[in-house]
C-alpha cells in the first residue's frame, strides 16, 4: 500500500509540469520548434531628459482685489482719508463715481471736497487708479445697520 502512495501523484505532477507554458524568449533545445523561439520584448530608446507627466491641475486665479469700506465721519476730506490708506484721492473718486456723481472726476460737477458723514467709500489699501485702465465699477455699498435699543413690543389697547 506504501507503495501505491507514491505512484498516484506522480501522474499528477507529470501532467502539471506539461501544462504550465514556456516562459517568454525560452528557445526549445529539440522540436519542430527547435532554433526558432519566441521574440522577446525590443529595446526602445527613451527620450532624454524628465519624462512629462500629465497635470489634471487647473491653475489658481489671481483673486480680484477686495475693496476696503470706509465711512465718513465729521471733518474728513479725501485726501486724509487717502493718506491714511496709502492711496490718493483721486482714486478714492474713481471709486465711488458710480455710488457719489460728485466724486466722478471725468464730470464737470466734479467736487472732491464735498464728503457727507455716513457715506460708505470703498478703496483699495496701498493701490492707486490708472485713469488709463479704469477698474470695474463695483456696486454700491450697504451699510452695515448699527444695532440699537431693542422696540418697544407691541402693547394691546384696552377693550372697552
Amino acid at each position: 500500500m506504501r507503495g501505491h502512495l507514491f505512484l498516484v501523484p506522480l501522474p499528477l505532477v507529470i501532467v502539471l509540469v506539461a501544462c504550465v507554458p514556456d516562459p517568454p524568449g525560452r528557445v526549445p533545445a529539440s522540436g519542430p520548434d527547435a532554433g526558432v523561439g519566441t521574440p522577446g520584448p525590443t529595446a526602445v530608446p527613451t527620450p532624454p531628459g524628465p519624462t512629462p507627466t500629465v497635470s489634471f491641475y487647473r491653475p489658481t486665479p489671481t483673486p480680484a482685489p477686495t475693496f476696503a469700506l470706509y465711512t465718513v465721519k465729521r471733518g474728513d476730506t479725501l485726501v486724509a482719508i487717502a493718506r491714511r490708506f496709502k492711496t490718493s484721492g483721486r482714486s478714492i473718486a474713481y471709486w465711488n463715481r458710480v455710488t457719489y456723481p460728485s466724486l466722478d472726476p471725468d464730470s464737470s460737477k466734479y467736487q472732491p471736497d464735498r464728503l457727507e458723514v455716513g457715506w460708505v467709500l470703498q478703496l483699495l489699501p496701498g493701490q492707486e487708479v490708472d485713469p488709463e485702465e479704469l477698474p470695474t465699477l463695483t456696486p454700491k455699498p450697504t451699510p452695515r445697520p448699527t444695532p440699537g435699543p431693542p422696540s418697544p413690543a407691541p402693547t394691546a389697547s384696552p377693550a372697552g
